[in-house]
């Protein structure tokens, strides 16, 4: 029988570099692969189904939760819905993959529960909010009160940190990224060859 996945749940604020350390994660050798989420929105350029989202109408999004087939979600705006299939993560989970999520912290710790000890919660943390802000700023996407928003957001998603079984703190990228690299090695149980 082949060996079953594990889960790996990637959770953090706005700016903290959780982006950049998953994307230097799925370069190493480690059999990760992204959930592909679902989503009530419409494709947006070359998007396909199943390959970046799962496209669904509001109506079948709600259906699906009202049957419990979601391992979290969250409505962002009214009728404008992201979540996680169950059904995607179980298929992904046979086929021997590892698969990492990148999602907010409340559907972090949902995954969590689910799971249990299948699954790994990492939380990256910005050294400060002082930092985060300064980030924020030097991204020069956002406008002043957006940034505002995702500051006082990240105060909020802080205090989930303790509800994760590591909090990296990435005060610098390659150190947080090596920590990451460890972290899941020990986790998936991959031996390092040079």
């Amino acid at each position: 029988m082949e060996q079953q996945g594990k889960l790996i749940i990637f959770s953090a604020p706005s700016g903290s570099g959780k982006s950049t350390i998953i994307n230097y994660l799925l370069q190493q050798k480690l059999h990760l692969a992204f959930s592909i989420s679902a989503t009530s929105r419409p494709p947006r350029g070359e998007e396909k189904h199943g390959v970046e989202y799962f496209f669904l109408s509001p109506e079948e999004f709600k259906a699906r939760i009202a049957k419990g087939e979601f391992l979290e979600y969250e409505e962002v705006y009214p009728d404008r819905f992201y979540g996680t299939l169950k059904a995607q993560v179980e298929a992904q989970l046979a086929k021997g993959e590892n698969v990492i999520f990148d999602v907010d912290v409340v559907g972090g710790c949902n995954i969590k529960s689910y799971y249990g000890e299948r699954a790994l919660s990492i939380f990256v943390q910005p050294p400060s909010i002082e930092e985060l802000r300064k980030r924020l700023i030097g991204r020069g996407t956002d406008s002043p009160e957006v940034i505002e928003d995702r500051v006082n957001k990240a105060a909020y998603e802080l205090s989930f940190a303790p509800r994760f079984d590591k909090v990296i703190i990435n005060e610098d990228l390659a150190t947080a990224q090596a920590e990451a690299l460890k972290t899941l090695q020990d986790f998936l149980q991959i031996s390092v060859q040079n």
